[in-house]
C-alpha cells in the first residue's frame, strides 16, 4: 500500500512543469492583466451608457475569474494531495493510500479537462449552444431513440455544471419526441458541443416489437451557437409564419394546460423554431425570434450562399452512412465515434451522460488537423 503511496507523490510531483505549461496555455498572466483593464472600463461615467457593451465587459471578465479560479483551484488541490501523500508515507499510514489515489485521479481528470479548453479557439467556442434533436425515420423507434439522446445531453450538460434549459419539445406519436431543443449556458458549452452535431444511430432490440427483433434507428443531434443579437440581422414581418398551439412534455403544469406555445416558420429558408417554457406568448415569441436570428447568423457565418435551396441543402439526411457514431446495445454494447475510432462499451454510462471522451477525441482531432494545414 505504502508503494501506492510513492507512486502517487511521484505523480503529483512531476505534474508542477505540465501544471504550470497549462497555465501559459490558459493565458492565465494575461487574463488576469485583462481583468483589471475591464474593471477600470466599469469606473467610468458612461460605462453603462452602452448596455450592449456593458455586458460583453462583465461576461469577460466573469469568464475570465472563472478560467483563473478554476486554473488556481486545480494547483491547491494539486499541493494538497502532494502534502497528504507525504505526510501519509512519513507516518506509514495506509488509510489515506484511497483519499490520495481518488485525489491524484480527480487533479488529473481536472488537468487533462483544462487543456482541452486551451483547444477550444473557435470564435463562438465560448459562447451557450443551442441543441435541437430529431428523429429519423422509423415512427416511435426513431421518436424514442431521439429522446433517449435528449436525455443522455441533459445529464452530461448538468454534470459538467451547465445551466439546462428545456426550450422546446414535441412529444412523439406513442412514445419519445418528434423534436425538442434545449439550451446550455455556461463557459465554452458550444466549444465542446460542437462535436455531437450530426447524425445518431441506434441498435438495439425494439421494446415497441411485439417479435423482440433487433432494430436499428436514426436520429439527429443540430448544435449552434447562441449569438448576440446581431442587428445585420433583420427578420421581416412578411417572412415570417408564428402559430401558437398547446404545450406539450415536460414543461409543468402551466404550460400543458395553455396555448402559450409558439412556432415560427421562416418562409425564404424553412427553418422552424419554437418555444413553450416561458409563461406568456409574448416571452416565447421573443426566445423563438432570437433562436431564429441564431440560426440565420449560423447560416450566414458557414455559408454566405444566396440561392435558399443551397442553404437547405447543409442537412443531412437522417439515415444510414451518414452517422457520426452508432450505439449498440444488441448482440453487444458499444458506442462507437465513425470520425475520430474512439469507443466505448459502457453503454449505459454513455446513455447517462458519459461522453467526454468522443468530445476529447474530436477536439485532439481537429486540433491536429489544423497544425497539419
Amino acid at each position: 500500500m505504502i508503494i501506492a503511496l510513492e507512486e502517487a507523490k511521484q505523480k503529483l510531483s512531476a505534474m508542477k512543469a505540465p501544471l504550470e505549461d497549462l497555465g501559459v496555455a490558459l493565458r492565465i498572466d494575461e487574463l488576469t492583466r485583462k481583468i483589471d483593464e475591464w474593471e477600470a472600463q466599469t469606473l467610468a461615467p458612461d460605462f453603462w451608457n452602452d448596455p450592449k457593451n456593458s455586458t460583453k465587459v462583465l461576461q469577460s471578465i466573469k469568464q475570465s475569474k472563472d478560467i483563473i479560479a478554476a486554473y488556481r483551484d486545480l494547483l491547491r488541490r494539486r499541493d494538497d494531495a502532494l502534502t497528504l501523500a507525504e505526510m501519509a508515507i512519513e507516518e506509514n499510514d495506509e488509510s489515506s493510500v484511497d483519499e490520495v489515489c481518488s485525489e491524484l485521479a480527480a487533479i488529473e481528470a481536472e488537468a487533462e479537462h483544462q487543456r482541452l479548453e486551451t483547444l477550444l479557439t473557435g470564435e463562438y467556442d465560448k459562447n451557450n449552444a443551442i441543441v435541437s434533436f430529431h428523429p429519423g425515420a422509423g415512427g416511435t423507434e426513431a421518436q424514442d431513440w431521439a429522446q433517449m439522446l435528449y436525455r443522455m445531453y441533459a445529464r452530461w450538460g448538468e454534470s459538467h455544471r451547465y445551466k439546462v434549459t428545456l426550450i422546446d419539445w414535441l412529444d412523439g406519436d406513442e412514445a419519445g419526441i418528434k423534436s425538442a431543443t434545449l439550451k446550455f449556458e455556461g463557459l465554452n458549452a458550444y466549444g465542446f458541443l460542437k462535436s455531437e452535431n450530426g447524425v445518431h444511430r441506434l441498435v438495439r432490440i425494439s421494446p415497441f416489437d411485439a417479435s423482440g427483433r433487433r432494430q436499428t434507428s436514426f436520429a439527429s443531434v443540430e448544435v449552434m451557437p447562441e449569438f448576440e443579437d446581431d442587428d445585420s440581422i433583420v427578420i421581416r414581418d412578411e417572412d415570417i409564419e408564428v402559430t401558437a398551439h398547446r404545450s406539450s412534455g415536460a414543461g409543468g403544469q402551466h404550460i400543458n394546460k395553455t396555448d402559450s406555445a409558439i412556432r415560427i416558420v421562416h418562409k425564404p429558408t424553412g427553418i422552424v423554431v419554437g418555444c413553450q417554457t416561458e409563461r406568456s406568448q409574448l416571452q416565447n415569441k421573443e426566445t423563438a425570434l432570437h433562436m431564429l436570428k441564431s440560426k440565420l447568423m449560423e447560416i450566414k457565418l458557414r455559408e454566405k450562399l444566396a440561392r435558399i435551396e443551397d442553404i437547405q441543402g447543409t442537412k443531412t439526411n437522417i439515415e444510414w452512412g451518414a452517422q457520426i457514431r452508432s450505439y449498440v446495445f444488441m448482440p453487444y454494447t458499444l458506442a462507437k465515434d465513425t470520425r475520430t475510432g474512439y469507443e466505448n462499451g459502457n453503454i449505459g454510462a454513455v446513455m447517462d451522460g458519459d461522453i467526454d471522451g468522443f468530445i476529447d477525441a474530436y477536439l485532439k482531432m481537429s486540433a491536429a488537423g489544423q497544425l497539419a494545414k
